[in-house]
């Protein structure tokens, strides 16, 4: 009452919010304040205005609020047993026969529950769990505040197609080459994106906005690009895509994680989910 009495902009704006009479609300705020054994309110012409006690005590309250209300959320998620729905970000760079597998695997002990899958690149991930959009999300950028679980490694190559003019100089490759190449970037997908990654080499560049398409691009030999080894094993195999002779680190690696948007509420279907993904990466690791 007392929270509503502020946001309402007044005892009868409270009343009707509340669904209550405004004697009632009246009522409650006397008893709070005999209680507390002190003021919130004082009477200022035709207003309701807090004390300084007043202040404190509202926004001790707004917490208590929030944990009440989080807390039956929590006993309603228990209560209703498997999620309707889930919401898994995965960063494009994840192996697609894990994920696919991993789906395969949630769609016959699922109790059909259906997933929304976000494919997201660098910061999306991040985005997509800390607005809550994501139930689960594996990034290789562990949102702040979170704990993320190590899944598994991925290589990266830097690559070209067999006939791009970096192989014409026939020889080791440096960083100033690079920079005078076309490099082939794949856009971070999240709204605040972050400023130029330690892997952007060269001053020309063109972006799209997803991995395949980019890969697309470096078989049709428009330039270059830090590709997951993953991701290209075909066309490195069959040529159509060269790792470039670099001198010095021709190869990288990054860390996919996994964390979940909250392990006290999160539901059979997003452990289980996890689970998978933690099973299928262990296998992927060799592990």
């Amino acid at each position: 009452m007392l929270q509503a009495v502020v946001d309402a902009g007044g005892y009868a704006q409270a009343a009707a919010a509340l669904h209550k009479s405004q004697s009632a609300v009246s009522y409650g705020i006397r008893r709070l304040e005999d209680q507390l054994e002190v003021a919130v309110f004082r009477i200022e012409g035709r207003r309701a205005v807090l004390t300084d006690a007043g202040k404190v005590l509202l926004r001790r309250a707004r917490g208590v609020l929030e944990d009440a209300a989080e807390l039956e959320g929590i006993a309603r998620d228990l209560a209703s047993g498997w999620e309707a729905e889930i919401t898994v970000s995965i960063d494009v760079i994840f192996p697609d026969a894990c994920l696919y597998a991993a789906l395969r695997a949630f769609e016959a002990d699922g109790h059909g529950t259906r997933v929304e899958l976000l494919e997201t690149v660098l910061s999306g991930s991040t985005d997509a769990i800390t607005v809550h959009n994501a139930d689960l999300t594996v990034t290789s950028q562990v949102p702040p505040g979170l704990l993320g679980e190590p899944l598994l490694d991925i290589e990266f190559v830097c690559v070209a197609h067999p006939t791009h003019a970096l192989f014409q100089l026939h020889r080791p490759l440096t960083r100033n080459d690079l920079r005078r190449a076309r490099q082939i970037v794949v856009r971070d997908s999240g709204p605040r994106r972050a400023g130029n990654a330690p892997w952007l080499e060269a001053e020309q560049r063109w972006t799209v906005s997803h991995l395949h398409t980019s890969i697309r691009l470096l078989s049709e030999g428009f330039g270059f690009a830090w590709v997951p080894v993953g991701k290209i094993r075909q066309c490195l195999a069959d040529g159509t895509l060269q790792a470039l002779p670099l001198r010095v680190g021709g190869q990288r690696k990054t860390t996919l994680h996994m964390a979940l948007a909250d392990e006290d509420r999160a539901g059979p279907a997003v452990r289980l989910f996890a689970d998978t993904l933690r099973r299928l990466s262990q296998q992927e690791n060799g592990i």
